[in-house]
């Protein structure tokens, strides 16, 4: 099921950014972030409403660290919007998925907001550097 779910992530993000920058196109940037934030939520209460299981009392147990979730979701929207405006979609993308990658495996390597602590061998270095050199090639134009 995580495959099936990381598939349909990926398809979504990808839309999504699309989407948001041609809202933004049209009726601002921001306003386009708060019109997609706007209707995650409603739709978030919705889905919390019909199947939520968890217990928001807890919220203050935990690390205010882990209550930057709706900061970042800010950052992604606005910054996508602005990366896909400013480049190409495709362009856009790789960078994004390139830096995700990175910013996982120091997640992951340093065991950082409570996760495994897991080695980056250079197997990862090679997939990395085997991505950067997909992105370039991406954006090679052919002379002639």
């Amino acid at each position: 099921m995580g495959l099936l779910f990381a598939l349909l992530a990926g398809a979504a993000m990808s839309l999504q950014g699309v989407i948001n920058t041609r809202l933004g196109e049209k009726i601002g940037v921001y306003e386009s972030n708060v019109f997609a934030q706007g209707t995650a939520l409603v739709l978030g209460v919705v889905a919390w409403m019909i199947m939520g299981k968890g217990d928001f009392s807890k919220i203050g147990t935990v690390s205010p660290v882990y209550w930057l979730g709706g900061v970042l979701g800010l950052v992604i929207t606005v910054t996508v919007m602005l990366a896909i405006g400013s480049l190409s979609p495709l362009y856009a993308t790789s960078i994004i998925l390139l830096t995700q990658l990175v910013t996982s495996a120091a997640i992951e390597a340093f065991g950082l907001l409570g996760t495994e602590k897991a080695p980056f061998a250079w197997t990862k270095w090679l997939g990395m550097a085997l991505m950067i050199g997909g992105i370039l090639l991406f954006q090679w134009k052919r002379e002639g």
